[in-house]
């Protein structure tokens, strides 16, 4: 199932929920200890939000939407890589396209996310970090199910999108294209959408602008006095959706952090980026990206150190 990456709220949230870091199992999967448990506001009461402490230093999360968690079969997806500034406002929000054909640790050269069915998060963090010479703090993971439910959370009156014609059926809609509200599950179906001129690079655009969106829906529900009333039931609500390996001081105090201040600004990119990849077929891969590496590690590091947009 190609899904997008919702996770990007786990920076905006403070992250949620938590998975084992050791190695993986006999299937190469993650290993997820507490993805489903069920929780309730009182273990994470309104106090333990208090006093506000800000969180300081930029962060680097792997982003990965994946068909289903600790899945023996899982697949990663979605890719992005996320730097969250706290004390600029900002994210910056990279997109890897799932068939760049890189070096997987271990392995032969194959498509990205041949990484994460290879070997889970760790092995796709590992070949993320050496590929396009980053380092990456936290991994954070969301499936199907927990797309649609975390969107109906954050925003449960729709987002605004712009509906091309060729998506009206896929997307079940009636009536013309263009301006549309959408909830969970069409919202889905509109950022898994591929069947157009632009394919996954299509796909990815709409992932980002859905990103953004619910960025400012999550700006507007927190920013509200009854939005931090209620902040310990989102938290706990997303935490059923969404695990990562960010420690719960951190997640408490990104969480504060992002009330205190919101994020005001998303930068985006998309790698492999524009002339610097051609479409290859491999007998072992299939159709892939193959990329000019340099010219990428360089594109997404001249990103990720840029000053803040005015």
């Amino acid at each position: 199932m190609k899904h997008m990456m919702a996770v990007f709220l786990v920076i905006l949230l403070a992250g949620c929920g938590y998975y084992s870091s050791k190695e993986n199992g006999e299937n190469n999967q993650p290993k997820i200890y507490n993805k489903t448990v069920e929780k309730t506001s009182e273990e994470i009461p309104v106090e333990r939000f208090r006093p506000f402490q800000s969180y300081k230093k930029d962060i680097n999360v792997l982003l990965l939407g994946v068909d289903s968690r600790g899945g023996a079969s899982s697949r990663s997806d979605t890719i992005m890589l996320t730097k969250y500034e706290p004390l600029n406002k900002q994210v910056k929000l990279i997109s890897l396209m799932r068939d760049s054909y890189v070096t997987i640790p271990g392995y032969n050269k194959s498509k990205l996310n041949h990484a994460y069915f290879y070997g889970g998060d760790k092995l796709l963090k590992e070949t993320v970090e050496k590929n396009f010479n980053v380092k990456i703090d936290h991994v954070a993971l969301i499936d199907f199910q927990g797309f649609i439910n975390v969107v109906d959370i954050l925003a449960p009156k729709g987002i605004k999108v712009d509906v091309s014609k060729p998506m009206m059926k896929d997307l079940r809609i009636s009536g013309e294209p263009g301006i549309h509200v959408l909830k969970g599950q069409q919202l889905l179906d509109y950022v898994r959408f591929r069947h157009d001129a632009r394919s996954d690079f299509g796909r990815v655009a709409r992932q980002q602008e859905v990103i953004i969106s619910l960025k400012d829906e999550a700006v507007e529900t927190l920013g509200s006095f009854e939005g931090i009333v209620k902040l310990p039931d989102i938290l706990t609500e997303v935490a059923n959706h969404v695990d990562t390996d960010i420690a719960l001081k951190d997640y408490l105090t990104l969480g504060a952090t992002f009330i205190l201040n919101p994020v005001s600004n998303v930068e985006t990119l998309q790698v492999p980026v524009e002339n610097s990849y051609t479409n290859k077929y491999t007998k072992h891969a299939g159709e892939v990206l193959n990329m000019d590496m340099q010219r990428n590690k360089d594109a997404i590091s001249e990103f990720l150190s840029k000053e803040v947009s005015e």
